[in-house]
């Protein structure tokens, strides 16, 4: 797989869905690579703009570091040539550096950084933590920016002055006035992408302030409904998109919105549904019970 240089991701990524794909675990919880693989050709014959490996929906919280590398890897190699694919780093600095160059090495083609583990930071604490991961890789890198690494827009602004293969900010939070701050200063310097669960609900208010892109969760297991969501979307169909959000989208909230950690288990159990089986998520994570599971299939018969 050719490598996309740092120049060129940010607009590949802004151009179309993005996908972020689950993580197939065997009910032993081991990575299960054959189904994770046959997934990844699956999804890529859709034609999104990029797919992020061991993303948040791909339980990157939960992999141990070498299973990182090896889910990266199997991205890798099975993704199409022109689908790029972004790979996980984080934790401490010297983690995510490391994640970083060994991305790089498995021939990924951008990194999306997460939030260092456990601990608040300073803004200047971050911006030295962006600067010694962008400083570790020729790869485009995304800030998530979410829980304990909120961006504020002077450090986005320092940091994009700074590392010229920064070329992507997530956002995890919702804060509408910081994305309006950001985007003033920096203009289309950075793709901007949704990031906020089930980003459906907020994409039509965030394409008017330039977000044009999403982590689409449901892609995974309604990849149609998804791509029909996201073309209302950037068409401003407004009474569409009311109306998926109505049929399908609030109601599938209403269910993910009962525990923590759901919305990746509900990716999980639509995945079952819809004939696709991922296996269980990890502890600490757990499972949809088998009501929930039923009130989730009826809602997946509207869509499909």
């Amino acid at each position: 797989m050719t490598q996309t240089a740092p120049e060129e991701i940010a607009t590949r990524l802004g151009s179309g869905l993005l996908s972020f794909p689950v993580t197939h675990f065997r009910d032993d919880l081991s990575f299960d690579e054959p189904a994770y693989r046959d997934n990844i050709g699956r999804l890529a014959g859709y034609g999104v703009a990029g797919l992020f490996a061991a993303g948040g929906t791909g339980e990157f919280f939960s992999l141990a570091p070498g299973e990182v590398g090896a889910v990266v890897r199997a991205a890798v190699a099975e993704a199409p040539d022109g689908l790029p694919v972004i790979a996980p780093a984080g934790y401490g600095t010297a983690a995510a550096a490391a994640m970083a160059r060994e991305a790089e090495e498995a021939g990924a083609d951008g990194v999306l950084l997460f939030p260092p583990y456990l601990t608040e930071a300073s803004q200047e604490g971050l911006i030295a933590h962006v600067r010694a991961v962008c400083a570790a890789t020729r790869l485009g890198v995304t800030l998530y920016s979410r829980a304990n690494a909120v961006y504020k827009d002077a450090t986005v602004a320092a940091l994009a002055e700074a590392c010229p293969n920064l070329v992507g900010f997530k956002d995890g939070v919702g804060d509408l006035e910081l994305i309006t701050r950001i985007r003033s200063r920096l203009g289309d310097r950075l793709v901007y992408i949704g990031g906020l669960p089930t980003a459906e609900t907020f994409a039509l208010p965030y394409l008017e302030m330039g977000v044009t892109t999403y982590s689409s969760a449901v892609f995974n297991f309604i990849p149609e409904f998804a791509l029909a969501f996201y073309a209302a979307v950037r068409g401003r169909d407004r009474d569409e998109v009311a109306r998926l959000l109505a049929e399908f989208v609030l109601p599938y909230c209403d269910i993910r919105n009962r525990r923590k950690g759901y919305a990746v288990s509900i990716i999980k159990a639509g995945m079952r549904i819809t004939g696709h089986p991922a296996g269980p998520v990890r502890p600490p994570l757990t499972d949809l019970t088998d009501e929930e599971t039923a009130e989730l299939a009826e809602l997946v018969k509207r869509v499909r």
